[in-house]
């Protein structure tokens, strides 16, 4: 259970308040971008709480699958092959079915990981569209 914090709630304002102002410079203002996902996806009633004040939604992926173990390198003990992230999303969705199911895949991974799981997505959402799904944005799924 996560039911301790990692940061403080200053500490918290200050990153999320820092990543609105640099993602600015951009073009995207936070009405733009309401939502959360916690690094690490470590998250807790706190957590949730705070992001709700900052006028944010805090969302998470779907369980069930490894697709977000994507980020793993050899060298760890947890380490997850691109075949088998493929083989965890496919199983998942031929014995349960992934309507609505956000998926989280790391658009960059450390260069240790050669293996890297975006090179596959192009063939999960072949595989995806041949079983009937579509794709939206979070934005589009959760309203």
């Amino acid at each position: 259970m996560r039911d301790s914090l990692l940061v403080t709630r200053t500490q918290f304002l200050d990153d999320l308040r820092a990543n609105y102002s640099e993602m600015e410079k951009f073009g995207i203002r936070k009405s733009d971008a309401p939502y959360f996902l916690p690094p690490f996806e470590w998250y807790n009633d706190t957590i949730s709480a705070w992001t709700r004040q900052e006028g944010l939604q805090l969302i998470n992926f779907s369980p069930g699958t490894i697709s977000h173990a994507d980020y793993t390198t050899p060298d760890l003990r947890n380490y997850r092959s691109s075949e088998t992230i493929y083989q965890s999303i496919t199983a998942y969705e031929k014995q349960n079915g992934m309507n609505g199911f956000i998926l989280l895949v790391h658009i960059g991974t450390a260069p240790a990981r050669t293996d890297k799981f975006y090179s596959r997505l192009e063939e999960l959402i072949v595989y995806l569209k041949k079983e009937g799904y579509s794709f939206s944005r979070v934005d589009g799924l959760l309203e």
